[in-house]
């Protein structure tokens, strides 16, 4: 399949695949913590196929050997503009390590899911490498370990709060959240003669300033002064009370400039562009991707993570479910972007078309699989809310919570020739689909939207994420309550009866979240006993940056109230929350029994453990 198109459809990696595209030297040379795959599902193939998209030369270098003479950092010489740099899809440190902080063996955006192909904090170590290599070139950050990074953190892995990463990188700008519309105001100007180190004003950037200049910023234009990196660092509830003001300004249509001081400079944190419309996201997502790794691991083994997508469609971007563990609001925002019906199509006819395909789409979703074309009725109403969740604490009367077009694009997919079976992957939000105060035409299609889900979509087994059973902690995650769960379960299992299928719900839960306690674990596995599941879905809650939930893991206290919350942070303490999980195996039971015991709640350890 590699073997029938010519090198020149990829971006160039080496010096002599830029001689084959024509090339002498590059606009720009972008550096990514993963193997090259040019799919739209990776953003360092996107960042790239963008900027080639208006006009500019990109070469791209996978995974450079930080460890030698860097000649992974000097082989294309200097570009013409600036080099940007992204640690690849994930952050650094949750790719590399668990939530005991062990490091991971294996790496799923490397051929053979090999470990050792990027550093911890990649962003930085690529950073500062070709700042100390090429002083006068600018380096632009980007991707997900700079966004969630780009003011004062928790960094899980160290254990310490550090500053935004720019103060750490030496780069010269930070493009936060999804690239497309920074890079193209970035580059227009750029192309227009601007100096790099005049654009100091882009939407949805962070640059470091100085003390004049953040003064003269502040005198021009609406803000908030956040509080100081040092300010944070001495005292966690400041830490805690910065969260609730960056949440709320990141997902504002109408946001205000950020500032924080961080030693003598300030980071001033531009408000984000607003979410790209239909044409934007068509013009992204139909650019021409081979949808294939890069040639150069022709030889080498499959790269996991391009195995599970290569055959999936994203469908829209963006989440408004705000949970409190998660970082998709943070990065790609809390309103939704959607791509059309037909964009949608051409991507699955393209897929069709690809010589190992067998029929099967192994995804058509998004971050949350049943949010397609939800949006607020009235936008004006939108405009002035601040609210982190559409969804939480209970579903705002304003958001269009319409299955239909969903299921329009679903009915489409099955129709398309070439195509047995189009399975969703992505979470299912199941308050969407059952929550009593939905409209009766909203309750009719979301009725239909799990007949058609069960009938055409599942592929036997359907993974949901309830997370927890505690009303407590499912208040701090911002989840819905437990209830909703056994209304999805009865309505799933009613539309498998109608198609006749016997299809399994698969649910996800956390340990150790923020406000969850050992009685609460003990309930959540003492109602999933009774639900009749043994669980398999299940991770200790990990603290990752620019989440509600590591705020509190850090600081004590919840960032909207500023209330202490019960954390649990040793590691014994950890452990025997995820014991929990696994009641049944007689290897874990005399460890919940002792931890219930001295929890002073021997009564339900007897209803847990007992054999019927």
């Amino acid at each position: 399949m590699l073997d029938n198109r010519p090198i020149t459809d990829w971006l160039p990696t080496t010096p002599d695949e830029m001689r084959r595209a024509g090339w002498e030297q590059p606009d720009i040379i972008l550096f990514s913590g993963d193997a090259y795959i040019d799919h739209p599902a990776f953003g360092p193939a996107v960042v790239g196929r963008i900027m080639q998209h208006y006009g500019f030369k990109v070469a791209i270098v996978p995974q450079p050997n930080w460890r030698d003479d860097l000649r992974d950092f000097t082989k294309f010489g200097k570009p013409r503009l600036f080099f940007g740099v992204t640690a690849g899809s994930m952050d650094s440190m949750v790719n590399h390590y668990t939530a005991n902080r062990r490091l991971r063996s294996n790496d799923a955006y490397t051929p053979g899911n090999k470990a050792g192909f990027r550093p911890d904090y990649a962003s930085v170590v690529y950073s500062k490498i070709l700042k100390k290599l090429y002083p006068d070139i600018p380096v632009v950050m980007g991707g997900v370990e700079a966004s969630l990074r780009r003011l004062t953190h928790y960094d899980y892995w160290s254990d310490r709060l550090k500053p935004g990463i720019l103060m750490d990188s030496d780069a010269d700008l930070l493009i936060y959240g999804m690239g497309e519309q920074p890079l193209r105001d970035l580059l227009k100007f750029l192309e227009k003669g601007v100096p790099f180190k005049n654009l100091r004003n882009i939407r949805q950037t962070v640059i470091r300033a100085d003390a004049d200049e953040a003064n003269r910023i502040m005198a021009k234009q609406k803000h908030l002064l956040l509080n100081s990196h040092q300010d944070c660092l001495n005292d966690p509830m400041l830490y805690a009370a910065n969260f609730k003001h960056i949440e709320q300004q990141s997902n504002s249509t109408r946001a205000d400039l950020l500032i924080q001081k961080a030693d003598n400079d300030f980071l001033i944190v531009f408000p984000p562009y607003p979410t790209m419309t239909e044409t934007e996201m068509d013009a992204s997502f139909d650019l021409p991707y081979t949808r294939m790794p890069h040639p150069r691991y022709r030889k080498k083994d499959p790269i996991p993570a391009y195995e599970m997508i290569k055959f999936s469609v994203n469908m829209h971007r963006g989440c408004f479910g705000g949970c409190a563990f998660c970082t998709i609001s943070a990065h790609q925002g809390k309103f939704v972007a959607n791509r059309s019906k037909a964009s949608i199509l051409k991507e699955v006819e393209n897929i069709v078309k690809m010589p190992d395909f067998k029929g099967y789409i192994s995804d058509l979703g998004g971050p949350s699989a049943n949010m397609y074309r939800m949006k607020g009725k009235n936008l004006d109403e939108c405009d002035r809310c601040l609210r982190p969740s559409c969804i939480h604490p209970k579903i705002c009367p304003n958001l269009d919570t319409s299955h239909e077009a969903l299921l329009d694009v679903y009915r489409s997919v099955r129709a398309m020739p070439g195509i047995k079976k189009a399975f969703v992957g992505s979470g299912i939000r199941y308050d969407l689909l059952v929550d009593d105060k939905l409209s009766e035409e909203d309750k009719n299609t979301a009725n239909r939207y799990i007949l058609d889900l069960a009938k055409y979509h599942v592929s036997g087994r359907l993974k949901v994420a309830p997370e927890h059973t505690s009303p407590d902690v499912l208040k701090i995650m911002r989840k819905p309550s437990f209830d909703m769960f056994y209304k999805f379960k009865k309505a799933f299992e009613k539309a498998n009866e109608e198609a006749g299928l016997q299809q399994e719900l698969i649910p996800y839960f956390i340990s150790s979240h923020p406000g969850s306690e050992v009685k609460d674990m003990a309930d959540l596995a003492l109602k999933t006993k009774e639900l009749g599941f043994k669980l398999e879905q299940v991770q200790d809650f990990t603290p990752t940056p620019m989440t509600v939930a590591t705020v509190i893991y850090y600081s004590g206290y919840h960032p909207y109230t500023l209330k202490k919350i019960y954390t649990p942070i040793s590691k014994e303490d950890k452990l025997a929350q995820r014991d929990f999980f696994f009641w049944y195996k007689n290897e874990f039971k005399s460890k919940i029994r002792k931890t219930l015991k001295e929890a002073g709640q021997i009564e339900l350890a007897n209803k847990l453990l007992k054999d019927k």
